[in-house]
């Protein structure tokens, strides 16, 4: 990670760990095979999307966790920085709920979206949706006095800062298709070390993270001698893809 320009570097370096801690957990994508990894905060991002699809409910804080501690298996590729071992996960978050609906039945079709996204659209390996209701929504959908809501979803993702591909290696990870752009919340884009490589990117609207992963992984392991491991981070996804397409 880079520091500031001026002074000491303090506030560069600041921002850089900030920007580490707000990718929130590294969960596993795809299947363990696949060296791959999703950031939570990416992940929750596009999860508030669709859930502010449900009529009648405003969802509040939302995260991904393993589902099963005793299941974690270790990655056969060597995986980002605290990254999580591939496991099963479980969703778990609050909402806020409109009058009119029963709230089991609103309780339902939200947990099936945010279960329906994560596994079709995100590729995550999710076996539990844990929801619960903590405020009523007085008048319809918006926020309930005093309810501790989180509307961090609709900033700008943290992780989604494009990085300028240096090098023929990361020039081959972003000219793969779904690729939106490389990224550097953990540092270089692309770090190669000895028999492994870690590439760091946010992929395009319209393509699944999980097949950009293993599309990446392939086209990079092969562009190098002794075909290396790859280790795949995706920070964010659904960004408009760079070409316009």
């Amino acid at each position: 990670m880079t520091t500031g320009q001026g002074g000491d570097g303090t506030d560069g370096w600041s921002t850089a760990v900030r920007e580490r801690l707000g990718l929130g957990r590294l969960l596993p994508l795809g299947v363990a095979a696949d060296g791959a990894w999703l950031a939570e905060r990416a992940a929750t991002t596009a999860l508030r999307r669709v859930a502010a699809l449900v009529p009648g409910a405003a969802l509040g804080r939302l995260g991904l966790r393993p589902a099963d501690p005793d299941a974690l298996e270790p990655s056969p590729v060597r995986p980002p920085p605290s990254a999580l071992p591939p496991g099963p996960l479980r969703i778990e978050g609050e909402f806020a709920a409109a009058p009119g609906e029963p709230l089991p039945d609103l309780a339902e079709r939200l947990r099936t979206v945010l279960y329906a996204h994560a596994v079709d659209h995100l590729g995550l390996w999710v076996t539990e949706v844990d929801l619960r209701v903590t405020a009523l929504l007085e008048g319809g959908p918006g926020p309930a006095d005093g309810w501790a809501g989180d509307s961090s979803g609709a900033a700008e993702p943290v992780g989604a800062h494009a990085a300028a591909p240096e090098g023929t290696t990361a020039l081959v990870a972003a000219n793969v298709p779904g690729v939106a752009h490389l990224t550097g919340a953990l540092g270089a884009p692309v770090l190669v070390a000895e028999g492994h490589v870690r590439v760091e990117l946010a992929t395009a609207v319209g393509h699944r993270p999980p097949e950009v992963a293993r599309a990446v992984g392939r086209a990079v392991a092969s562009s190098l001698p002794g075909r290396p491991t790859v280790a795949v981070l995706v920070t964010a996804v659904d960004l408009p893809h760079p070409h316009g397409v």
